[in-house]
């Protein structure tokens, strides 16, 4: 939610001093969790979304029940004027920016390598990839100390399938989820000094709302065999490891992408 007009300049300043987190696709799953996590341990919640403003506003009622600010921050991930604007509104409403939580992603039909066309490639690259750098190049604008920054955090959300290949199903999603990989090494090497820790996660099978938006609405149940815990994860799980990662308790850890995959 934006600031109200019947705001006090003294309930402003309490809001402000808080830690505030920009999370990218936080409209539902694994961003929505991840907002949820963060409020409930004191964040101020930037609630980046496309297009679902209702999912967007209800991730906002759950911040807000935690007793912190959220922020309603509309703009597509691959589209590099709406990054620069989400960052800019963010900052504005909360006076800086100490965690990034690089989240928006999309996935398209299941599919064999030789039939993806160069226009379905080129969006799965363009919003899983490049909108997530440029995204984490904006981030690293607002918190690295030579930036003029007092430091933060960077969670980079890939997936399983960047290991694992997506053969079959999502190739194209897979192979821009590697490079989001290789992104979060480079970013921990080059800001680690400026005060910017950078981790990943790659979640496993998880029971979001991304699998109907991939035609397969049932996907993390059907699959829930070949995982050794022979259940499909939460958002909720992940979320927890967002909220740590981005907590103080993980102060020491950069550089690396974690596996919350049940065992796969």
């Amino acid at each position: 939610m934006r600031w109200s007009s019947a705001s006090s300049k003294l309930e402003r300043s309490a809001m402000t001093d808080r830690k505030s987190v920009l999370i990218t696709g936080a409209s539902a799953g694994i961003g929505a969790a991840a907002a949820r996590r963060a409020a409930s341990q004191g964040f101020n919640v930037g609630i980046g979304y496309r297009t679902d403003q209702s999912g967007a506003a209800k991730t906002a009622r759950d911040v807000e029940a935690e007793g912190c600010k959220a922020v309603l921050l509309q703009g597509d991930i691959g589209n590099p004027s709406d990054i620069k604007r989400i960052f800019a509104e963010h900052t504005t409403a909360f006076g800086g920016l100490d965690a990034f939580v690089n989240n928006a992603g999309c996935v398209s039909f299941a599919s064999r390598i030789e039939d993806i066309s160069p226009e379905r490639l080129a969006d799965m690259i363009n919003i899983n990839l490049t909108g997530a750098f440029l995204a984490a190049g904006e981030a690293v604008r607002a918190m690295a100390t030579r930036h003029g920054g007092k430091g933060g955090v960077i969670v980079n959300i890939s997936s399983a399938a960047a290991r694992l290949g997506g053969a079959n199903q999502y190739a194209d999603y897979a192979a821009a989820k590697g490079g989001i990989d290789t992104l979060t090494t480079a970013l921990a090497m080059e800001n680690a000094e400026d005060g910017i820790r950078v981790v990943g996660i790659r979640p496993g099978i998880i029971d979001t709302e991304i699998h109907g938006k991939g035609g397969q609405p049932n996907r993390a149940h059907e699959l829930a065999h070949i995982v050794p815990l022979k259940r499909p994860g939460t958002a909720d799980e992940i979320g927890k490891t967002i909220a740590f990662l981005i907590s103080d308790d993980a102060s020491y850890i950069t550089g690396t992408t974690i596996d919350v995959t049940g065992g796969r």
